[in-house]
């Protein structure tokens, strides 16, 4: 059985569990984070790929275009019939596949040392990795699959490779993305700064007959006049914002119903989520007003509970027990909570690892989450506060600062 020196995967040093912690500068030691991944972010990435690799017993890992490539290797490119992909291996520089007329265009965004070898329309992609490997000597390791890497890539590798084992990379993949440095905390920082001020700016815009198009408008045209990017926006309007992502029946804008925004933008490849519920044009009804105050305390609650060192799971478990104390459920059921209390965040909108029952993974600093326990009442209405948060060594600290008051909702 071929195995790898424990000196050779980690540039000679011996390996430790501490090999596992990114490299960073803490945020008290740096007033202002560089809003940007510097390319010596990026190598402290690879040599913590590497060194949880080495842990798992991996040769190598192969990851397709999306978050993932940007996050190793500064790429950012599309999917498509034709393969661009990143083998990075345990030993040696990662090698960029792509097709030969594409190459100019790939190099422009890569950040780390790596050959970019191409293929023309007539050969096969994957012989490039095969042969990679082969001269890596890692053909009889287990190669890392990026979890969102599609089946045809495996199937054709496997006709290069047929001894080859594949296994998740996950570990490595999400050992490595799920802790954030304190530069992606501040390109999420900005993102979030973006989207409040967007909101505040439409809240004060709107008017009764609009539509959720109308609102919407208003909010994607705000943050990218703000410096975001990829804005999106769901609105629910009266009954639709009992139902979590909405309803396609025709929605207006009335006075004393429920207008629910949930919205965000990307800022350098970072993403923000934030959501707000309130009446508009009126004074609240009392189940409105309840509703709304049993949201907040539920962020509360569900931000008491995320602690270094609990799972993810208890932080939703604190939560739903809650709210079935108060009549709502139980667990899943309706009227009450439907969806998890939040999810992960970070270059994508939503990442492993989930603020939901049953998942196991202890909170550590640099983890992020949304936190969005919802209650919806199917006929009437639904409410959702929902606010991003940031593990550090002390606790959860919000993105965005939750609001107080139905009355002052933004």
């Amino acid at each position: 059985m071929l195995t790898l020196d424990r000196r050779s995967l980690i540039g000679g040093a011996v390996f430790t569990p501490a090999a596992l912690a990114m490299p960073t500068i803490s945020l008290s030691a740096q007033a202002t984070p560089p809003l940007a991944i510097l390319s010596s972010e990026r190598l402290a990435r690879l040599a913590k790929a590497r060194a949880l690799m080495q842990r798992e017993g991996l040769g190598a890992i192969l990851i397709e275009p999306g978050a993932s490539l940007d996050y190793f290797t500064g790429v950012r490119w599309s999917r498509s019939e034709r393969l661009t992909a990143a083998l990075i291996p345990a030993v040696g520089e990662p090698i960029i596949v792509t097709p030969f007329f594409e190459k100019p265009s790939v190099a422009e965004s890569l950040d780390i040392p790596a050959e970019i070898r191409t293929w023309d329309e007539h050969d096969e992609p994957l012989k490039l990795v095969a042969d990679r490997l082969r001269e890596l000597h890692l053909t009889r390791l287990p190669l890392g699959i990026e979890e969102t890497n599609r089946f045809f890539i495996v199937d054709r590798l496997q006709a290069q490779l047929p001894r080859l084992k594949l296994r998740n990379a996950n570990a490595v993949v999400r050992g490595c993305r799920m802790i954030k440095s304190p530069a992606e905390i501040a390109l999420m920082q900005n993102a979030s700064d973006i989207t409040i001020a967007t909101i505040r700016e439409t809240y004060s815009k709107l008017r009764e007959g609009m539509t959720p198009d109308d609102i919407s408008t208003l909010l994607e045209a705000g943050m990218v006049a703000r410096g975001g990017s990829s804005p999106w926006a769901l609105v629910l309007l009266g009954e639709a914002s009992a139902y979590p992502h909405g309803s396609g029946k025709p929605q207006a804008v009335k006075r004393g119903e429920v207008v629910l925004i949930d919205t965000g933008c990307a800022f350098r490849g970072y993403q923000s989520d934030i959501s707000r519920s309130f009446v508009f044009g009126a004074d609240p009804t009392v189940e409105q007003r309840r509703v709304w105050e049993q949201v907040a305390q539920g962020q509360k609650i569900a931000m008491q509970a995320a602690r270094i060192g609990a799972t993810a799971g208890s932080v939703d478990d604190t939560v739903r027990a809650a709210y079935t104390r108060w009549g709502y459920g139980p667990d899943y059921k309706l009227p009450g909570l439907s969806h998890r209390t939040g999810h992960g965040i970070g270059m994508e909108g939503h990442e492993p690892v989930n603020l939901v029952r049953g998942e196991t993974t202890r909170l550590a600093p640099g983890m992020c989450f949304s936190n969005e326990p919802g209650i919806y009442l199917p006929g009437k209405f639904g409410i959702r506060l929902e606010d991003c948060f940031h593990m550090t060594a002390a606790g959860p600290r919000y993105f965005s600062t939750p609001p107080v008051s139905i009355d002052d909702p933004v």
